[in-house]
């Protein structure tokens, strides 16, 4: 599994041999001793120091169920009539699904996959960035992704990666991948992260966002659970990254149409129905600096 995906969670290792996690704990722990992978926080990867970018039959089956409550949750950020841009992945295409519902919305993509999801969205304008297809995840890049996004103004960024640490930022394992991605957020005025527990301590060969400049991260509830990706969590709070984490199991409902709040009355978290007043809010790790922008809790599922 390894050798096909680049990386894989102890967890998932677990489930499809059907098995604990601490025997496949051990037993990866044999196979580094053998020189066959490399540790990694909650998971493992090929030998080397970096992990490889899988392809996208692989990515769409790995920690599916965190990249759908990622995109629950990432969903929740974006307003009406909000400009955003959104980055190539199999995570972004889960947001870009939820985003459908999102009225007077502009996306910008470099991703087949993001713009065929909003493609029979109402009240969605998707703009489409020039580039060279790269089958693997089906994003455009090189020369002509780059060139169409000079000048370009969004709100945020929405992207993904290969690895994220707090020491080095998101890195991915195509050089060409990274450099329309840094295009992407450099046109931001926030960059959301969306990594699942499976990228937290991975790295990979080029960076694509140092860790200062990333606004927001959005990660799941197994990465806050476990020590290793706790840690990380704490690191890149303590860089400035704001974390919110996505609990699984119900899904976030899409917003509402409504305006934007004024800088005279922020909005607000709402908490869940019959939580005692003060008490922290569902997915929230820990209190984000004046005027950021809330977690959002989880509310009963909706109507599709």
């Amino acid at each position: 599994m390894v050798r096909a995906n680049g990386a894989v969670s102890l967890r998932e290792l677990a489930r499809v041999v059907q098995t604990s996690e601490v025997t496949v704990r051990r037993d990866v722990r044999a196979l580094e001793a053998e020189g066959l992978l490399d540790r990694r926080h909650g998971g493992a990867v090929l030998p080397g120091g970096f992990s490889r970018e899988p392809g996208y039959p692989q990515k769409t089956h790995l920690a599916a169920a965190e990249k759908s409550a990622i995109a629950d949750l990432a969903a929740s950020m974006v307003e009406e009539g909000d400009a955003i841009v959104v980055g190539a992945g199999t995570t972004t295409q889960e947001l870009a699904r939820r985003l459908a519902r999102v009225p007077g919305l502009t996306v910008v993509t470099n991703s087949l996959l993001v713009a065929q999801a909003l493609a029979h969205a109402n009240r969605v304008e998707v703009v489409m960035t020039g580039g060279t297809l790269r089958g693997s995840n089906y994003g455009l890049v090189g020369s002509g992704a780059e060139q169409s996004l000079a000048g370009l103004r969004v709100t945020k960024a929405f992207i993904s990666g290969s690895g994220l640490t707090a020491a080095r930022g998101l890195s991915t394992a195509n050089m060409l991948s990274a450099s329309v991605d840094r295009a992407l957020v450099q046109s931001a005025n926030e960059v959301i992260v969306l990594a699942d527990h499976t990228k937290l301590g991975a790295d990979s060969m080029f960076q694509t966002v140092a860790t200062d400049a990333i606004t927001r991260l959005v990660t799941d509830e197994h990465a806050a659970a476990e020590e290793p990706t706790a840690h990380e969590l704490d690191a890149l709070a303590d860089g400035g990254v704001q974390v919110s984490v996505a609990p699984l199991g119900l899904p976030v409902e899409a917003p509402a149409a409504h305006p934007q709040p004024s800088a005279a009355a922020p909005r607000r978290p709402v908490p869940p129905a019959g939580a005692a007043p003060g008490a922290p809010l569902p997915g929230q790790r820990r209190p984000a600096p004046h005027g950021a922008l809330p977690v959002v809790p989880r509310l009963p599922e909706r109507i599709r």
